[in-house]
C-alpha cells in the first residue's frame, strides 16, 4: 500500500470527522469544514475522505443504491441504517457466530463479511407517533418520486454555486459518473434542473422544491 501523505487539509478532515457522532456523507463533512476552511470544495473533501479511506485511516460506509458516508471507526462492525431519514449508526454482533456462513462460496476466496441492517430510528418512530402513528416505513414526501441517486444528484448541485458537469458532480456526489449521466437526463425532463450553458448543470426551484 502506497505510504499516505498527511496534508494538513487531511489532518483537518481527520480531525473533524473525529467529531462527528453519526457517519457524515462528503457534502454534510464539507458544511462543518468550511467554517475552518471557508475556500475548501466539496471535490476536495471528497477526493481526501476516498484517499484516506484506501489508505485504511477511515472506513468507507457503502450501503446499497445509497450515498457514500464515512466513518472514523475502522474496526470491524456493522452499521443499522434508517429508511427514512438516511441515518446510520454502529451495531456490533455479541458474538462471531451471528455471523452467516455460505453453503457455496462459488470459488472465492472470501476475505470477509458485511451484514447490514435496516430499520427506522429513534428520532423518525417518534416523529410518527407525533404525527399520529402513521405507519412506518411508507412517510410520503415531495421527493417520492425521486430514487435516491437522483436525489443525491439535486443535493450536489443545490449545494453549488457554480454550474457543473457531469464529472464534478460525479467526484462531489460519490456517484458513478454513468449513473449520475442518465440521472442528469431524466431530471432535466422533468424540470428539476437546467442547462444555462453546454455540458453544466443547475438545481432549478423546482428541483429545490423537491429536495426541502
Amino acid at each position: 500500500m502506497k505510504k499516505l501523505r498527511m496534508t494538513h487539509q487531511r489532518e483537518v478532515i481527520l480531525e473533524e470527522l473525529a467529531k462527528c457522532t453519526g457517519h457524515p456523507a462528503a457534502d454534510e463533512l464539507h458544511q462543518r469544514l468550511k467554517k475552518k476552511m471557508p475556500r475548501i470544495s466539496l471535490a476536495t473533501v471528497y477526493r481526501n475522505l476516498e484517499i484516506l479511506a484506501e489508505a485504511g485511516s477511515i472506513k468507507k460506509i457503502e450501503i446499497s443504491g445509497r450515498q457514500k458516508r464515512f466513518d472514523w471507526e475502522v474496526r470491524p462492525h456493522n452499521h443499522i441504517y434508517c429508511l427514512e431519514c438516511h441515518r446510520v449508526d454502529n451495531i456490533r454482533l455479541e458474538s462471531e457466530t451471528q455471523v452467516p456462513q455460505p453453503d457455496d462460496d462459488r470459488g472465492y476466496a472470501i476475505t470477509g463479511c458485511r451484514i447490514e441492517f435496516t430499520g427506522i430510528c429513534p428520532v423518525c418512530q417518534k416523529k410518527h407517533f407525533e404525527q399520529g402513528g402513521s405507519s412506518m416505513g411508507c412517510a410520503k414526501c415531495k421527493s417520492d418520486s425521486l430514487n435516491a441517486s437522483q436525489n443525491q444528484v439535486l443535493r450536489t448541485l443545490a449545494l453549488s454555486k457554480n454550474p457543473c458537469g457531469s464529472k464534478e458532480i460525479a467526484a462531489a456526489s460519490g456517484l458513478d459518473a454513468k449513473e449520475v449521466s442518465g440521472n442528469l437526463s431524466a431530471l432535466k425532463k422533468i424540470g428539476y434542473i437546467a442547462s444555462p450553458v453546454r455540458c453544466k448543470y443547475e438545481i432549478t426551484p423546482e428541483g429545490k422544491k423537491a429536495i426541502a
